[in-house]
This record gives C-alpha cells, structure tokens and sequence, in this order.
C-alpha cells in the first residue's frame, strides 16, 4: 500500500486518511460483509458481499449465473468497502453530530480465481473459522455453479475517524450531553436449528 493515487486521496478532512497496511489489513480482518459496486448499462448497482483477504487481495464469491458477477469476472471496472462503525459521536449540535468508524474503498478490476478451493476455504473461514475444517466440502456441480473473484488491493483509500465531539461557540447556551456512544457487534449464541427430513 504505497501513498493514495488522485481517485483515493481523501480531501474533505485528509487528516482522517490513513497509509498504514497494517490499518487497512486490520479493517477488512475484522469486518464480514462489505459492498461491491458496479455501473452496468448506466445503472450502478451495490452487491452486499461476504469475503475474505488473502495477502494483497479480496475474495468474493457469487453464482457463475448472477449477470453482474459475470460482469466483473470480465473486468468491469469496480468498488469495493468495508466500513466498521465504532460509535456514534453526539455533539452539542446536529451539525458537528458524527461517527466513530474505520473505513475502506478498494477501486480496481477484479481477476477470476481458477483454483475455487482454497480461496472459497478462506472466504470460510474468515466468516466462520473453524467451519470449513468440519462441513462437507464443495461438490463438483456447486463448484462449477460458483464463480470466485480476486480483487487487488492496489488503490485503496483507509479513513478513520475517532475523536472527540467538535464545539463552536454557538453551541453556548445548549446544555446538553456530549460525549461518544460505543458500538460493539459481537456473535450471540448459537441456536440449534433441527434438520429438515
């Protein structure tokens, strides 16, 4: 991850942009669903998408029928983000009201991922670890039915945003609470469903 190209250089609060490839591996590590988005036939499209990062690279998967798969899978020129909501960030005014969150825009073209296998096992085991050592492994027919998508994480832009509430002076006279209310999402417990005969 080297120094934001023009397309990814924040310019509305720059000082929110961060360049460290540990910041940005972090996000995605911890984030399960990101936004794919795409413009086809005029119309821009966003694909809600559960992924996973190999090294320099995000993996999605989708059906080899989905239009819009097939679409990027030819090189469609595309957008990805993950952003991680950490708080919200009450002001004396609904102007300076904000979010604590972390964020992150992939642009670039995905590649096919002929070798399914082990991108759909880190895909897995980046929602769900542990699951894919136990759960029957794909067949053939699904295998074939799925289309696996590498994008690289060469143009990204990696925005956090953690400070306190802002003031200005017509903010006097309002005597209200200011402060940050934390946001936390964490897996509940499991509830066993029973299998269908």
């Amino acid at each position: 991850m080297g120094a934001p190209l023009s397309r990814t250089r924040v310019r509305r609060l720059p000082e929110l942009q961060v360049d460290d490839p540990a910041v940005l591996h972090g996000i995605l590590d911890a984030g399960t669903v990101g936004h794919l988005s795409i413009v086809h036939d005029g119309q821009p499209y966003a694909i809600p998408v559960a992924y996973g990062r190999s090294g320099s690279s995000v993996l999605f998967h989708g059906s080899t029928g989905s239009r819009l798969f097939r679409v990027l899978a030819e090189g469609a020129p595309c957008c990805f983000t993950v952003t991680l909501l950490d708080g919200l960030v009450l002001a004396r005014s609904a102007f300076e009201t904000s979010m604590h969150y972390r964020s992150v825009m992939v642009l670039g073209r995905c590649t096919v991922v002929e070798d399914k296998l082990p991108a759909l096992a880190t895909i897995s085991e980046h929602v769900t670890p542990g699951r894919w050592a136990v759960v029957r492994p794909p067949s053939r027919k699904e295998l074939a039915a799925t289309l696996v998508l590498a994008l690289p994480l060469d143009e990204v832009s990696v925005k956090v945003s953690d400070g306190p509430p802002s003031t200005s002076p017509e903010d006097a006279g309002y005597d209200v609470w200011t402060g940050v209310v934390p946001f936390r999402v964490e897996r509940g417990e499991p509830i066993e469903c029973e299998e269908e005969s």
